[in-house]
């Protein structure tokens, strides 16, 4: 029987607030919440964001977090930076320069006289091609920006990180603390080579201290660092987990698929763990795309929701001002996708480690499936791959859990974009299927309304309310869908504005779905923690079922000491810059094995898969 791959932890950050404990789910149903649970949350984001430095009050909180207009610590929608191309044609121009001021190649028509030893006269008398620094208005001014206040580099030595890594290593530490057993407990039982860690960034780091400076730096007279070249790789998130937060020898990789990037990171932790590879694994994305470029490409593309043209769809409801928070609008008549940023990290253990050491269980994750599109007429253009990922994610959960169950208590997270493409194509796709499997009225959530589209870690956002959801029983509604557009397929389906009540143990799973530019699709099953653990008594019966309760009893207090802290806005952030580094000269080799120093168990030399032997000489049987 394969092994099942058990949610055990989860973490990270993103325009809701902090993702472990559900605190950032919470921030999306604030007002149907109780009267305590609404005051924790707001409280605990008032300390997260630190606001002028003191606590944020709740009016702050509800007004700075999630989709709003783009702040101006981002850039200055109103007086975005560019250069303006001029053709100068005069009859003649002079100008003074000091002579180390002089470019490396003069150029055409530029006739340069000493005036003094420091200074240079120069006369042009042609046709001149200048650059102008001009600012203008920036079209979209809204995005999903972290909780105001916050800056996930004030928390541990950022030392120039690049934004994203810098959330990776607020997300990865907010995950594993969330465990509540610390990770130098954990590696002692485990062989370094059985740990995972899948992370990355769809675009790569594109700020200033990324790839984003190294390739304008030269454009703007500056010189490149050393760094910008190195952590503006995309895999870099899982180089930094190993290198400074993990301490990691294991199995890593950093698979890119455009806005489907989470969950084909997830692939490959959920296949190492069922298959036997791995027992332990850490997998997330990180993206930091709020910067001018980046969205100036999405807005040439016609994939942004421009103001003029939310001002357009407002209008015809008799709405006449900018509602930056209402920017995102799935499933209904829309303009486009709000960009936003987000780092979402999940610790995935075997279910025999979970149980092992009374890790939380808050749900398993039996399957992730990726599809192509085939041939297609674009590159953005929609194609097959979605149905068949879709569709297999579905067999899935029919398998384990039943037709009946399947059609009344499982629902859809869907990638849900906000573009007028996305709406037809996918909710094609989710009929397309609940009609194949005999489903009716299937319920679909999309968190983008509320957080925006972070491009590759968008289906983390997506996780982490799924996971939410079993937590107080509620599942978001897509609060700015006021009707639902014409050309939406939704003969089988089922959208809702409100929020949709269905308690703790109301859903037993939750399909999750992400499309990306390059027909890069992936569907992930996410079982219920109440499903997961009759799994794990079907497997482990219940005297093993028994033996993790006991455990959990001592490491559940641990956890909520934990999110005691974080609500306080004490992190521990996890970052170990030049200790513990290993030399040749420190490991030990057998023909069997390898033995770090510092870790109770080797890594076998023994082959995972055995082959016929080969011995030279004797003859092959034709």
């Amino acid at each position: 029987m394969a092994r099942l791959p058990v949610v055990v932890g989860f973490g990270g950050i993103n325009a809701a607030g902090r993702s472990s404990f559900h605190q950032g789910y919470r921030r999306l149903i604030l007002e149907s919440l109780g009267l305590a649970a609404r005051q924790r949350t707001l409280d605990g984001l008032g300390h997260l964001m630190q606001y002028g430095g003191s606590v944020a009050s709740p009016d702050m909180v509800r007004r700075h977090t999630l989709i709003r207009r783009i702040e101006p610590h981002y850039f200055d929608v109103t007086a975005t930076p560019l250069h303006h191309r001029l053709m100068l044609e005069p009859d003649m121009l002079r100008f003074r320069l000091r002579k180390r001021d002089l470019p490396q190649t003069l150029p055409a028509h530029w006739h340069v006289e000493p005036l003094s030893d420091t200074e240079v006269s120069v006369c042009v008398d042609s046709t001149q091609e200048v650059l102008i620094p001009d600012a203008q208005a920036f079209p979209v001014t809204s995005a999903g920006q972290l909780p105001t206040g916050f800056d996930p580099g004030a928390h541990y030595p950022a030392r120039q990180h690049p934004r994203a890594l810098q959330m990776t290593v607020f997300g990865a530490s907010d995950a594993l603390h969330s465990l509540g057993r610390s990770w130098d407990t954990l590696r002692q039982h485990l062989a370094p080579d059985r740990v995972a860690v899948y992370a990355s960034s769809a675009h790569g780091q594109l700020d200033d201290w990324g790839a984003g400076g190294m390739m304008k730096s030269a454009w703007q007279g500056r010189r490149n660092s050393a760094r910008q070249c190195p952590l503006g790789f995309a895999q870099m998130p899982a180089d930094f987990i190993n290198s400074y937060i993990l301490g990691s020898t294991g199995r890593t990789g950093g698979v890119l698929g455009a806005c489907a990037t989470f969950l084909y990171n997830l692939e490959r932790a959920v296949a190492d763990i069922r298959d036997g590879r791995a027992d332990f694994a850490l997998v997330g994305a990180a993206e930091a795309p709020i910067l001018p470029e980046v969205m100036e490409g999405y807005r040439a593309m016609g994939a942004l929701g421009e103001d003029q043209r939310l001002l357009e769809l407002d209008a015809a409801r008799g709405i006449n001002r900018l509602d930056h928070t209402r920017a995102t609008r799935p499933f209904g008549y829309n303009a486009g996708f709000t960009i936003a940023e987000s780092a979402q990290f999940v610790v995935l253990a075997s279910d025999e480690f979970a149980l092992q050491h009374g890790l939380p269980i808050h749900g398993s994750v039996p399957g992730v499936f990726v599809n192509a599109d085939g041939y297609k007429k674009s590159i953005s253009a929609p194609g097959i791959g979605n149905y068949l990922c879709f569709g297999k994610a579905t067999g899935l959960a029919r398998d384990l859990l039943g037709d009946d169950i399947l059609r009344r208590r499982t629902y859809i997270h869907a990638h849900g974009t906000g573009t007028p493409q996305n709406r037809v194509t996918e909710s094609h796709v989710f009929d397309t299927v609940a009609g194949a499997f005999g489903i009716d009225n299937w319920l679909v959530s999309s968190v983008k309304c509320y957080v925006g589209h972070s491009l590759g870690a968008a289906a983390g956002d997506q996780f982490m309310a799924a996971l939410g959801a079993w937590s107080a029983g509620i599942i978001p509604g897509i609060f700015t869908l006021d009707e639902l557009a014409h050309d939406v397929a939704h003969r089988h389906l089922r959208f809702s504005q409100p929020h949709v009540e269905c308690g703790q143990d109301g859903m037993a799973a939750c399909l999750i779905n992400a499309k990306g530019f390059g027909g890069n699709n992936a569907s992930a099953l996410l079982l219920g923690p109440a499903e997961t653990k009759q799994l794990l008594a079907n497997r482990h019966g219940r005297r093993g079922l028994t033996s993790w309760q006991q455990r959990q009893e001592v490491v559940r207090p641990l956890c909520l000491a934990y999110e005691e802290r974080a609500d306080q806005g004490h992190f521990d952030l996890i970052y170990r810059f030049g200790t513990g580094v290993l030399e040749a000269s420190d490991i030990q080799m057998t023909t069997d094995e390898v033995r770090l120093p510092g870790l109770a168990r080797g890594i076998s030399l023994r082959p995972e898969v055995a082959y016929a032997a080969y011995r030279p000489g004797e003859p092959t049987e034709e």
